[in-house]
């Protein structure tokens, strides 16, 4: 058995949820929410996620879509400059998903707890 200082990090949950074929939330689009929110801008949150703008902006685009109102507001940039706010909606979104994901690690602690003890103390790699 393995000493404590061995054992790699506590598990973690990643949850998504999925709302059918195209539609989902997961830990990437609640994070860039999130950056956006304290950024407030969807490029600036993008480069602090090694992303790249279009694929940050098709995430905003693809979550607007998914909610019957929109979950990030963007103005254009120019001379005053743009930037992107998080309506009531994606605050919403983003407080029920990090909710949910809290409810579900908290549910959930002591079968990772029993899965953690019995992990390996060969390094565990990411799949």
């Amino acid at each position: 058995m393995m000493s404590h200082s061995n054992r790699p990090p506590h598990p973690a949950l990643r949850i998504r949820i999925v709302f059918g074929k195209d539609g989902m939330i997961g830990p990437g689009k609640a994070e860039l929410l999130e950056r956006i929110d304290r950024c407030g801008s969807i490029a600036a949150a993008g480069r602090e996620m090694n992303m790249s703008y279009k694929r940050a902006w098709e995430l905003i685009g693809t979550l607007n879509s998914m909610f019957r109102d929109p979950v990030v507001e963007s103005t254009r940039g120019g001379p005053g400059g743009g930037g992107a706010v998080l309506t009531d909606t994606g605050q919403q979104v983003l407080a029920l998903y990090r909710a949910f994901e809290a409810q579900c690690t908290n549910a959930g602690a002591q079968q990772l707890d029993s899965l953690h003890a019995m992990l390996s103390d060969r390094d565990v790699q990411d799949e």
